[in-house]
């Protein structure tokens, strides 16, 4: 098992070479390759038990590797959007550094997952990050200054998280920097190891897009390629929340677990709303998107705080459950948010946009993608029988347990949470809706040949057999006992039905759920085709708005479809119009008349913002006081430079 994992780092180190030296068909056989290897070996370490084996040893620092069920289970479901992506056309402008960019984030993913010492790990973590932005650049879809403030501003924001995990590793690792003895050293620190864990919150959420980090999605993700931000849905997102879930309940004080509890389930769910009342507001693929992926990040971080509020009273059983509901829930997220993902592509290549509108692509391209399209949506919507309702639905039972924690407070954050996930179940629907009804239906006739269906398909289809199969793969995560118990996960399966600890309680059957879908289905289609056949294809006008007459390419459009929930929450979108005037040679005749809409973000202008201002203030004064030309203070520089230099080489 570990030879696979070295062999797939083996071929990912081959694609960075070959992507830099612009041999794009070599990268990619060696990244496809590398991704088949990581394949096989989490398929090995879920079937007969977790892989490990010592790196390398330096001096008193032993680099180990040893991958748990969950991060196993994470990176295949994860591994599998990013081979779909790898297999279909590239959108990319430099594919060749493309490539680069995707094997250094895989490189750091396998790290984030299995490496068990706190240096190696952040050296894993700027992988990931400066993977994802090079994937972005090299995308080359936006070749303008926007492009690259969207790329700073996300690696601005991660590398707060580097500096928070940075933190985290001088105040548990000081002594020593392997996992194995973190807990331990926080429990040291008494009271103050909540703060601790607003550390690992900050460092991880980052990545995970937990409020108020979210706001670098939509513009990095708008800047690149659907094929991107499949990588970063999936396997990029499915690492970071592996990573601060071992912190939350391997590492984390029990003593301190119900207030971490509370911030995560709130955290979550605030970011929940937010992401998905964004998303619906959205006119291009891939910011809704990216914001839907936001927003599926919260709701696995619900199923994390519910963990560690049961934890905390020592309920194991339901903070198993809660544990492995977030861990289903992405591993479907990955599924669908790359089928989705790999859509947007198409759409752009045979419209020449990733804007949302009408067009007849769905009725002109081949089945596959349709298809493909559909079954993604339907996931991301929790609509039955796919991954997405299987996974929502086992998160809304875990919240549904508030009654046996001990502290009012736990009990009604979980209920609040609740709440929380029912509206933003309800508002999901609509902006999946939105994104397929608009972007793939329509009466518009400009259309190229739609190419690289088959991944899309073969995506789509995995969302359904996920969730089909899911009563017998949750065994698989019995293979390590951290956190899962044995005696919980086969409380949640019997035969082919799901059931949250209590048979009593409540109970779905996925692969019953599929069969009468198919079943049920055979019903519409038999009375549309005997109404086809008796009164042959009817056309009607589409509703217009109340409007007797207009122009069918302003039926409907993506500003009016969500226009009635952005006047009842303008509180939160806080709008901003911009008009602006083409006038003829007297100023007075209007000839043109540009109308722009945008929403306001929450955080940039009222916490990012001012602390830009404040550090390049601050760098301006001290640049000032260094920079005063004389030689004497340069030395004296370099001089300190190299005592603190001497003074850590003696002190490690």
């Amino acid at each position: 098992m570990l030879n696979s994992f070295l062999l797939a780092a083996g071929f990912f180190v081959l694609a960075i070479v070959l992507g830099l030296l612009r041999l794009a068909s070599g990268a990619r056989i060696a990244l496809i390759i590398g991704t088949l290897a990581t394949l096989l070996g989490s398929v090995l370490s879920l079937s007969a038990g977790n892989s490990s084996g010592q790196l390398w040893s330096l001096g008193d620092i032993s680099v180990t590797w040893h991958l748990q069920a969950a991060a196993a289970w994470l990176i295949f479901w994860g591994g599998l959007a990013a081979l779909a992506a790898f297999l279909s056309p590239s959108r990319a402008k430099n594919p060749g550094i493309w490539m680069s960019g995707a094997s250094l984030a895989l490189l750091g993913c396998l790290g984030i997952a299995g490496l068990q010492e706190g240096i190696a790990f952040l050296i894993a973590w700027e992988f990931l990050s400066f993977g994802g932005a090079i994937m972005l650049l090299a995308d080359g879809l936006q070749q303008d200054e926007k492009s690259g403030q969207a790329n700073l501003y996300m690696l601005a924001l991660l590398e707060v998280g580097a500096v928070a995990l940075l933190l985290c590793l001088l105040l548990l690792g000081a002594h020593n920097t392997e996992f194995a003895s973190w807990a331990g050293a926080w429990a040291g620190y008494g009271s103050a190891a909540f703060g601790i864990a607003i550390l690992f919150i900050i460092g991880f959420g980052a990545k995970l897009g937990i409020l108020p980090f979210y706001e670098w999605y939509p513009e990095a993700y708008g800047s690149g390629s659907g094929a991107s931000g499949a990588l970063l849905s999936g396997i990029v997102l499915n690492v970071a929340y592996f990573a601060l879930g071992r912190a939350m309940l391997d590492w984390l004080p029990r003593s301190s677990a119900t207030g971490t509890g509370i911030l995560l389930v709130a955290l979550g769910t605030i970011t929940a709303i937010l992401a998905i009342l964004y998303a619906f507001q959205q006119e291009d693929w891939r910011r809704l998107l990216a914001f839907s992926t936001a927003e599926n990040a919260g709701l696995a971080v619900v199923a994390l705080g519910a963990a560690s509020l049961f934890r905390a009273d020592g309920l194991n059983m339901l903070s198993t459950l809660a544990w492995t509901v977030g861990l289903i829930h992405l591993g479907g997220h990955s599924l669908a948010k790359g089928s989705m993902m790999l859509s947007a592509d198409r759409v752009a290549g045979a419209r020449g946009s990733y804007a949302i509108a009408q067009s007849r692509l769905l009725a002109l391209a081949p089945w596959t993608l349709g298809i493909g399209a559909l079954l993604g949506a339907m996931s991301l919507a929790a609509m039955p029988p796919t991954a997405g309702f299987a996974g929502e639905w086992y998160l809304f039972q875990t919240v549904f347990q508030d009654f046996h924690l001990s502290s009012s407070a736990a009990r009604v954050t979980l209920a609040l949470g609740g709440a929380g996930l029912a509206l933003t179940a309800a508002i999901a629907l609509a902006t999946m809706i939105k994104v397929f009804g608009l972007g793939l239906l329509g009466r518009e006739k400009n259309h190229q040949t739609v190419s690289g269906r088959w991944p899309i398909l073969g995506l789509g289809l995995l969302v359904l057999a996920y969730a089909a199969a899911l009563p017998w793969t949750l065994s698989f995560l019995a293979q390590d006992n951290w956190p899962a118990m044995p005696a919980a996960l086969q409380a949640m399966v019997k035969g082919p039905i799901l059931i949250p600890l209590r048979f009593h309680f409540a109970f779905i059957s996925p692969p019953l759920l599929l069969l009468m879908g198919l079943l049920l289905s055979l019903i519409p289609l038999a009375l549309l085709g005997w109404s086809h056949l008796r009164q042959g294809r009817k056309k009607v006008p589409v509703w217009g708005h109340g409007l007797r007459q207009i122009p069918v390419s302003n039926a409907v459009t993506a500003l009016a479809f969500a226009n009635a929930l952005r006047e009842f929450y303008s509180f939160v979108y806080r709008p901003t119009t911009n008009t602006r005037k083409s006038h003829t040679e007297r100023s007075y005749f209007v000839r043109e008349l540009h109308f722009d809409y945008s929403q306001a973000p929450v955080f940039g202008p009222w916490l990012f913002r001012p602390i830009v201002r404040f550090i390049q203030l601050l760098s301006d004064r001290i640049g000032l006081a260094l920079q005063n030309g004389s030689l004497n203070a340069y030395l004296t520089y370099i001089g300190l430079l190299l005592i603190i230099i001497f003074a850590s080489v003696f002190y490690i």
